[in-house]
């Protein structure tokens, strides 16, 4: 195995996401999480208020969306998402993706029944960098994120990039997702 980062914060960790050549890809399978940027928003969408602003997500579109796109990279990602939606998902959506998506990010939801996991896809998260940079992404049982690994077994590159292939050809885009759902997730500013 690769490199441990215990911290989203780490200055190695953040550099896979201006580093990249191409592409950047996620594959999102928790239900929540729970990270300190998003506490105060996911409260504040949780009491019926309006988005306001939003610094977590106003660093990601503005610091590496917007920048990433501009030079013709491509950042994507695929979220399972159980349905009914847990609440952190309708958030998600609706405050964070709504507004990634139209800086440029490719989001796509591959929505399933409660209980009923792809059996070909894993039930862990990761990133890929140029398809051939795998980056396990770690969490604890409340989505409190734990560490992220830097995977060097080349196998496990080529299967992630096999689930990839997968969870995009099986995911709808976020906007047709969000159509079907406006009213479960009450999009706003």
């Amino acid at each position: 195995m690769g490199r441990r980062f215990c911290s989203l914060a780490d200055e190695e960790f953040n550099r896979l996401f201006t580093e990249f050549k191409l592409t950047a890809y996620r594959l999102e399978a928790l239900q929540r999480y729970d990270v300190s940027y998003e506490q105060d928003e996911f409260a504040r969408f949780l009491s019926g208020e309006s988005r306001g602003e939003f610094p977590g997500i106003a660093e990601w579109i503005d610091g590496t969306v917007a920048k990433a796109v501009a030079s013709g990279k491509i950042l994507s990602r695929v979220h399972v998402v159980e349905l009914p939606m847990s609440d952190y998902v309708r958030f998600e959506c609706a405050w964070a993706y709504e507004h990634t998506v139209e800086a440029g990010e490719d989001v796509r939801i591959l929505p399933v029944s409660r209980q009923e996991w792809p059996p070909e896809l894993p039930h862990y998260d990761y990133w890929l960098f140029d398809s051939t940079q795998l980056v396990a992404m770690y969490y604890e049982e409340d989505g409190s994120f734990s560490s992220a690994e830097i995977i060097d077994d080349p196998r496990r590159v080529v299967e992630a990039n096999h689930w990839r292939d997968v969870a995009q050809a099986s995911a709808v885009p976020y906007r047709e997702f969000a159509r079907t759902h406006r009213d479960q997730l009450r999009v706003s500013g």
